[in-house]
């Protein structure tokens, strides 16, 4: 078998253009779903036992489901409640949904790792809860959870791929629509491997960097 990628250089810039897309769906995902993430992994350790029990069944669920049913439940599943949402808001969501499951599960780590000195420090000092988690505890545990945060973000990176089945010109929606022009279906998948695999190695680089300016081990 001899492999011919001239049938694919014509549509480069639309697959660059789905990468682009890619990359935009998969910052705002993690933005979200680490903003999400934190709240649900700091109510994974109140001392409210209800509230700890609510986190945690979200966690379960959304972490024991499949992400293309989670995102089909959004796009596809909400018209019928009377909510329609545009593709892209609705994949944005949806990633950021799964993965607040994920870094939820991060964070209670993060900081049930933190030392119990810190709070019993907190209560002699006065603090409130909120205030010590907020000024103590999170700034610790967020500097010793950024390497596995960082791996989740790899990984929305990959998992993004789903977005095609929203019919999202995400790169690889755009590697189907080329396949389907030139026929030239395995050198097409493999221009869209390599160019996931730039996405993840730009940000596993730069990620690194972030963890060395923070002296993370």
């Amino acid at each position: 078998m001899e492999l011919d990628f001239t049938a694919i250089a014509p549509y480069l810039h639309m697959l660059l253009t789905g990468a682009k897309i890619t990359v935009q769906a998969s910052v705002l995902s993690v933005l979200f779903g680490a903003f999400l993430g934190i709240i649900v992994g700091a109510l994974r350790v109140v001392p409210i036992a209800p509230v700890r029990s609510i986190a945690a069944g979200y966690i379960y669920i959304i972490r024991g489901t499949p992400l293309l049913i989670q995102l089909f439940l959004i796009y596809f599943g909400l018209p019928s409640l009377g909510l329609n949402l545009p593709a892209f808001i609705a994949g944005i969501i949806g990633l950021s949904i799964n993965s607040s499951g994920y870094v939820g599960e991060i964070v209670r780590g993060g900081i049930e790792a933190v030392p119990k000195g810190q709070w019993e420090a907190s209560k002699v000092l006065g603090l409130s809860y909120l205030k010590t988690m907020r000024f103590i505890i999170l700034p610790q545990a967020i500097r010793n959870m950024l390497p596995a945060i960082g791996n989740e973000f790899v990984t929305l990176i990959k998992e993004s791929s789903l977005l095609s089945t929203l019919a999202i010109t995400e790169l690889t929606m755009v590697g189907q629509q080329v396949r389907s022009v030139t026929y030239a279906s395995f050198e097409t998948f493999i221009v869209v491997g390599i160019i996931y695999l730039v996405l993840t190695s730009v940000t596993s680089l730069f990620l690194r960097f972030i963890e060395r300016k923070w002296n993370v081990s």
